[in-house]
């Protein structure tokens, strides 16, 4: 359900990479700066669900983003095919051409679980 709302946020900011950052800032940082916005927005996500998720442990947390990471490839290569997108193309976004940090997202993805957790107990500490 929460990885829904992820999807939502990842198509959005799809959107507004297209639409918006590309033309004003130019490809590359158009790009770093949309992975920044889906990063925030993924761990900003995870940060808010921990209470409903009620993972007890690291372990639990480390399942929960690694599911969130297959469910998001799952996504991309299952969409990319059915567009009619080449297998080659699907994994130029994993090659950091023209400041395409995709990859770096999927770690942010699979550990924001966990990180948010650290964060919201720490902060809960002071």
């Amino acid at each position: 359900m929460i990885w829904l709302v992820i999807l939502v946020f990842a198509v959005l900011n799809g959107v507004l990479r297209e639409a918006v950052l590309f033309s004003a800032m130019g490809k590359a940082p158009g790009f770093i700066t949309s992975a920044i916005i889906l990063g925030l927005l993924i761990f900003a996500t995870a940060y808010f669900s921990l209470s409903w998720i009620g993972a007890s442990d690291s372990k639990q947390l480390f399942l929960i983003g690694f599911l969130w990471l297959m469910l998001t490839l799952a996504f991309e290569f299952s969409f990319g095919f059915a567009r009619g997108v080449s297998l080659d193309e699907i994994l130029s976004a994993y090659s950091f051409k023209e400041g395409n940090i995709w990859p770096l997202v999927l770690l942010v993805t699979f550990f924001a679980p966990f990180l948010a957790a650290k964060v919201r107990f720490r902060s809960k500490l002071q």
